[in-house]
C-alpha cells in the first residue's frame, strides 16, 4: 500500500468513527444519566456521573399502581413473540403463493398488496378501531396480535417473494417428480432456504412491535395490560414533577432485548438483506 492510500484510508476511518460517536452520544448520555441523581441529570453534562446511584433502577422497577415493570416486560414479550410467529408463518405462506402458485387474478392481488405498503397506518386507524370495538377487542392484545396472523405486513411478504424468486424452480420440479405436493415443497424445499429472510422478518417484527407506542396507547387502557413503552410513558407527568431518573433507567432496560436480538442474529439479518432479490 502506498503512503497516499494509507493516509486516505486513515482519514475515512476517522470520519466514520466521528460519525459513529455522534450517533452513539444520545445512547451514552441515556446510559450515563440513568445512574445520576435526579438533581444532576440535566445539570451535569459529563458522560461519567459525578454521583453514582442505583436508586433510579430500583424506583423505576417498582412500576405503577403496585404493578412492577416485570409485568410490563412480560406483556411486551408476549405481544412481540406472538407477532413474530404470526408474521413468519403467514407472510411466508402468502409469499410462497405469490411466488410459486398460479391462481386467478394473481397479478391483481399482488398489485393490491403492494399498494397497501404505501398506505399510511393512520388512514386505516379509525375504521380498524371501530371494527375492533364491535368485536369487543378493545383493551385486549387481540388488535395487536391477530393482524400479524393474517399476513397483515405486506412489506415482509414482498421481502420473501423476492427471496423465493431467487430460488431455482428446478428444485420444485424435482420435488414434484418425487411425488411432493405444494405443501411439501413449501415445507421441505422453500422454508429451509428461506431462513435468512425469515430471520430478517423476525428481527424487524420484534423491534417494531417492542418499540410500538401508538397502537398500544390506542387499544390498551388497563395498567395491568401495559407494555414497556406505555409504562415508561406513564412515568412522565406533564402536569407535575416527573421521575426522570426512573424513566431513563427503564428506557435503558427496554433497549436490552432489542440489542440482544439484533446482535445474536446479526449475521442472518445481513444475509437476508443482501440476498433478497439478488440470490
Amino acid at each position: 500500500m502506498t503512503t497516499k492510500t494509507i493516509y486516505t484510508n486513515g482519514v475515512k476511518h476517522l470520519i466514520i468513527i466521528a460519525i459513529g460517536l455522534v450517533m452513539m452520544y444520545p445512547v451514552l448520555w441515556l446510559l450515563s444519566s440513568s445512574f445520576k441523581p435526579n438533581n444532576l441529570i440535566f445539570s451535569d453534562t459529563t458522560l461519567w456521573p459525578k454521583e453514582f446511584t442505583l436508586t433510579n433502577y430500583m424506583n423505576g422497577w417498582k412500576g405503577l399502581q403496585g404493578i412492577s415493570f416485570l409485568r410490563f416486560f412480560t406483556n411486551s414479550a408476549q405481544i412481540s413473540v406472538m407477532s413474530v410467529l404470526g408474521n413468519v408463518i403467514t407472510c411466508s405462506l402468502a409469499a410462497f403463493a405469490f411466488a410459486r402458485l398460479d391462481f386467478k387474478y394473481k397479478k391483481l392481488w399482488f398489485s393490491m398488496m403492494l399498494v397497501t405498503i404505501m398506505l399510511p397506518y393512520h388512514v386505516t386507524l379509525v375504521p380498524q378501531y371501530i371494527l375492533y370495538k364491535n368485536f369487543e377487542w378493545i383493551n385486549t392484545y387481540l388488535p395487536l396480535i391477530v393482524p400479524k396472523w393474517l399476513a397483515h405486513d405486506s412489506f415482509f411478504i414482498l421481502l420473501m417473494v423476492q427471496f423465493i424468486r431467487g430460488i431455482p424452480k428446478e428444485l420444485d420440479e424435482s420435488a414434484t417428480i418425487d411425488g411432493c405436493g405444494q405443501g411439501q415443497i413449501y415445507w421441505k424445499i422453500i422454508l429451509p432456504l428461506l431462513v435468512p429472510a425469515l430471520i430478517t422478518t423476525a428481527i424487524f417484527t420484534f423491534i417494531w412491535t417492542w418499540d410500538d407506542f401508538f397502537s398500544q396507547m390506542i387499544y390498551l387502557n388497563n395498567v395491568k395490560l401495559f407494555t414497556v413503552q406505555l409504562g415508561i410513558r406513564s412515568l412522565f407527568d406533564p402536569a407535575g414533577e416527573s421521575d426522570w431518573g426512573a424513566l431513563l433507567a427503564m428506557s435503558v432496560l427496554s433497549l436490552i432485548p432489542i440489542m440482544t436480538i439484533f446482535l445474536t442474529f446479526q449475521r442472518y439479518f445481513l444475509d437476508g438483506i443482501a440476498t433478497t432479490g439478488i440470490k
